[in-house]
């Protein structure tokens, strides 16, 4: 089984960058069917990388098809113990402008709750704390590449995640500014409840790629518009990545690795085989 420590989930391109050495692509499945795609697993700064486009090459999963349960388990199979999501993300904030780089430090969810974003269920019931849905430590390190990197880089805010595929509309955007969110996205959850399952340290480097809609002096929002950003933003990502992967050291440590350890409510002679069994990667020590 091919390893790595870091793991990247975002854009099909990332992991097209200068310095990425022994280069392999390793296709996983999981009990939860086959990941978004592929992986791409390089040595980049002296350290095992797994890269995975979120959905898909060539952009081929909505926001709700991707399929997370999967990601994640595959990321765990492989070893990692700390995951760095980019994302592009619309700004609900003057001074957040299409260009900079923000690490947000919260989550609110609104999406429909069609996305399956739990691994206990069908007889085993965990409950993980999630106050923090980000890894302190990892976006820390996020924090420090991008000002490495050369980026206009703001710390802190909220990530409100929406279900999409449509933008906002305005009455939305203005709602969602109205309760101080930073950001707006449409795949940090489940996908950063899923990794603290998983026991696996989670941040996001979130890409602004336009003001949503409420910002008086700017069209609507618009694909053109987001994807000329993010064509531009790839490079600059790419150098956060690097420069990450180089801070974070072979003795990191994360409190999401051990969020299972008082989780588990079920008692576990209740709990059914075929659960335990597919639980194995994730809880099994958990779980005896």
């Amino acid at each position: 089984m091919a390893n790595a420590s870091i793991g990247v989930i975002g854009g099909s391109g990332l992991y097209a960058m200068e310095g990425l050495a022994d280069v392999a692509e390793v296709a996983l499945d999981t009990p939860y069917g086959a990941p978004s795609d592929s992986f791409v697993l390089g040595t980049l700064a002296g350290r095992r990388v797994a890269f995975l486009p979120r959905h898909g090459r060539g952009h081929r999963l909505s926001p709700s098809e991707v399929p997370n349960l999967a990601n994640i388990h595959a990321f765990k199979q492989l070893g990692v113990h700390a995951l760095i999501s980019v994302s592009a993300v619309g700004s609900l904030r003057d001074d957040y402008a299409p260009g900079h780089v923000v690490i947000p430090d919260q989550l609110f969810d609104r999406t429909k709750g069609i996305r399956p974003f739990t691994f206990f269920n069908q007889g085993v019931v965990a409950h993980v704390a999630f106050d923090k849905p980000f890894c302190q430590a990892l976006s820390a390190h996020l924090l420090d590449a991008a000002s490495r990197a050369g980026a206009t880089v703001h710390q802190g805010g909220t990530l409100v995640v929406m279900e999409g595929p449509q933008f906002s509309t305005k009455a939305e955007s203005e709602e969602n500014r109205r309760r101080g969110h930073a950001l707006i996205g449409m795949t940090a959850l489940p996908e950063a409840k899923l990794a603290r399952e998983a026991e696996i340290a989670y941040a996001t480097l979130a890409t602004v790629t336009d003001y949503d809609v409420w910002h008086p002096d700017h069209d609507a929002v618009s694909v053109e518009a987001v994807m000329a950003v993010l064509h531009a933003n790839v490079a600059l990502s790419q150098r956060i990545v690097r420069e990450a992967v180089a801070l974070i050291g072979d003795d990191f440590r994360s409190t999401a690795h051990t969020a299972l350890a008082n989780a588990i409510v079920t008692d576990r002679a209740r709990i059914p085989a075929e659960t335990k069994a597919r639980l194995e990667l994730i809880a099994g020590k958990y779980l005896s």
